[in-house]
């Protein structure tokens, strides 16, 4: 995946990181099945007891000639203000949940962003990780 990116700073990874271990700590305790809203409150959760800043349906508005439209873009979560987490619950991820994860992190000016689907039986099955 980095292809052609310059190396993420170390802390960010270590979100990155966090916010993996988290996600497998939610799944082993509720596998697939749950709704996406329930998976997202649990990983936001996980992640503030572990002692990082979790932004929750953050507004993300496009900017065009100098002015903010609000389209109803919403980013999942924003952790430590460094990686963007997309959190689905599906039965297949599309290359449109992709898409999404992409324009979230260009729009938001992030380079690290992960796109996590909890409705599989194996998590490592669900994750798609995306640099800019």
């Amino acid at each position: 995946m980095h292809e052609g990116h310059e190396d993420l700073p170390a802390g960010t990874e270590a979100v990155g990181r966090a916010v993996l271990d988290a996600a497998l700590k939610v799944h082993r305790a509720f596998g697939p099945g749950l709704l996406e809203s329930a998976y997202e409150a649990c990983l936001a959760h996980e992640l503030e007891r572990r002692g990082h800043k979790v932004d929750r349906q953050l507004a993300l508005p496009v900017v065009f000639e100098n002015i903010r439209l609000d389209m109803g873009y919403r980013i999942d979560l924003l952790v430590d203000d460094v990686v963007v987490v997309e959190v689905k619950a599906t039965e297949d991820l599309a290359r449109v949940h992709d898409a999404q994860l992409l324009t979230y992190l260009r729009l938001s000016s992030r380079r690290l962003g992960y796109l996590i689907n909890f409705n599989v039986p194996l998590l490592k099955q669900g994750i798609r990780r995306k640099i800019l």
